[in-house]
Protein backbone atom coordinates (compact mmCIF):
# COMPACT_ATOMS: atom_id res chain seq x y z
CA UNK A 1 0.00 0.00 0.00
CA UNK A 2 1.02 3.64 -0.70
CA UNK A 3 1.34 5.65 2.47
CA UNK A 4 1.45 9.48 2.38
CA UNK A 5 0.68 11.98 5.37
CA UNK A 6 -0.87 15.02 6.20
CA UNK A 7 2.60 16.64 6.90
CA UNK A 8 5.82 16.76 5.79
CA UNK A 9 6.81 17.29 9.72
CA UNK A 10 4.80 13.83 10.57
CA UNK A 11 6.34 12.60 7.52
CA UNK A 12 9.69 13.35 8.60
CA UNK A 13 8.73 11.71 12.02
CA UNK A 14 7.45 8.57 11.09
CA UNK A 15 10.50 7.52 8.80
CA UNK A 16 13.11 8.82 11.52
CA UNK A 17 13.29 6.43 14.46
CA UNK A 18 15.35 8.68 16.65
CA UNK A 19 12.14 11.33 15.69
CA UNK A 20 9.45 9.04 16.63
CA UNK A 21 10.93 7.99 20.01
CA UNK A 22 11.12 11.34 20.72
CA UNK A 23 7.75 12.53 20.17
CA UNK A 24 5.79 9.55 21.15
CA UNK A 25 7.67 7.16 23.80
CA UNK A 26 9.33 3.90 23.17
CA UNK A 27 6.05 1.98 23.34
CA UNK A 28 4.42 3.56 20.86
CA UNK A 29 6.82 3.79 18.48
CA UNK A 30 7.01 0.32 18.60
CA UNK A 31 3.86 -0.22 17.54
CA UNK A 32 3.65 2.55 15.32
CA UNK A 33 6.74 1.39 13.23
CA UNK A 34 4.80 -1.66 13.49
CA UNK A 35 1.51 -0.45 11.80
CA UNK A 36 3.08 1.38 9.58
CA UNK A 37 4.82 -1.26 8.27
CA UNK A 38 1.65 -3.39 8.05
CA UNK A 39 0.13 -0.82 6.26
CA UNK A 40 2.78 -0.63 3.68
CA UNK A 41 2.89 -4.06 3.55
CA UNK A 42 -0.54 -4.71 2.82
CA UNK A 43 -2.16 -5.16 -0.92
CA UNK A 44 -5.52 -2.93 0.06
CA UNK A 45 -6.96 -2.11 3.45
CA UNK A 46 -8.95 -5.19 3.60
CA UNK A 47 -6.04 -6.96 4.56
CA UNK A 48 -5.61 -5.03 7.77
CA UNK A 49 -8.95 -5.47 8.62
CA UNK A 50 -8.37 -9.63 8.96
CA UNK A 51 -5.59 -9.03 11.54
CA UNK A 52 -7.18 -9.17 15.24
CA UNK A 53 -4.29 -6.76 16.80
CA UNK A 54 -5.07 -3.50 14.61
CA UNK A 55 -8.85 -3.33 14.97
CA UNK A 56 -8.93 -1.72 12.02
CA UNK A 57 -12.06 0.11 11.81
CA UNK A 58 -13.86 2.95 10.22
CA UNK A 59 -14.66 6.19 12.51
CA UNK A 60 -18.11 7.86 13.06
CA UNK A 61 -19.49 11.84 13.17
CA UNK A 62 -16.78 14.39 12.58
CA UNK A 63 -14.40 12.03 11.85
CA UNK A 64 -16.71 9.99 9.10
CA UNK A 65 -14.74 9.34 6.10
CA UNK A 66 -11.32 8.89 8.82
CA UNK A 67 -10.08 4.98 10.04
CA UNK A 68 -7.81 4.42 13.01
CA UNK A 69 -5.86 1.36 13.89
CA UNK A 70 -5.04 0.41 17.80
CA UNK A 71 -1.43 1.69 19.21
CA UNK A 72 -1.16 1.39 23.37
CA UNK A 73 -4.38 2.49 24.74
CA UNK A 74 -5.80 5.06 23.79
CA UNK A 75 -3.98 6.35 21.02
CA UNK A 76 -4.90 5.38 17.59
CA UNK A 77 -3.39 5.28 14.08
CA UNK A 78 -5.68 7.65 12.09
CA UNK A 79 -6.01 7.77 8.70
CA UNK A 80 -8.43 8.60 5.73
CA UNK A 81 -8.44 6.22 1.71
CA UNK A 82 -5.93 8.57 -0.17
CA UNK A 83 -6.84 6.81 -3.71
CA UNK A 84 -8.75 9.32 -6.16
CA UNK A 85 -11.75 8.63 -6.57
CA UNK A 86 -12.36 6.64 -3.32
CA UNK A 87 -13.24 2.96 -3.99
CA UNK A 88 -17.05 2.51 -2.54
CA UNK A 89 -19.58 -0.40 -3.11
CA UNK A 90 -22.74 0.08 -4.82
CA UNK A 91 -24.64 0.83 -1.51
CA UNK A 92 -22.09 3.42 -0.97
CA UNK A 93 -19.77 2.33 1.77
CA UNK A 94 -15.89 1.99 1.37
CA UNK A 95 -14.51 -0.89 -0.37
CA UNK A 96 -11.94 -1.83 1.79
CA UNK A 97 -10.61 -4.44 -0.73
CA UNK A 98 -10.12 -1.61 -3.59
CA UNK A 99 -8.15 0.66 -0.98
CA UNK A 100 -4.32 0.88 -1.93
CA UNK A 101 -3.11 4.33 -0.60
CA UNK A 102 -3.70 5.87 2.67
CA UNK A 103 -2.85 9.23 3.97
CA UNK A 104 -1.73 9.56 7.79
CA UNK A 105 -2.88 12.11 10.20
CA UNK A 106 -1.28 11.40 13.34
CA UNK A 107 -1.89 9.74 16.22
CA UNK A 108 -4.28 10.37 18.58
CA UNK A 109 -6.54 9.66 21.53
CA UNK A 110 -9.71 9.80 19.63
CA UNK A 111 -11.70 9.45 23.20
CA UNK A 112 -10.60 13.05 24.31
Amino acid sequence: MIILFKTAKLEKECNSQILMLKRFGAQRAKLLMRRLNELHAAASLDVLRDLPQTRCHELKGNRKGQLSVDLEHPYRLIFEPADDPIPKKKDGGLDWSKVTKVRIFGVEDTHE
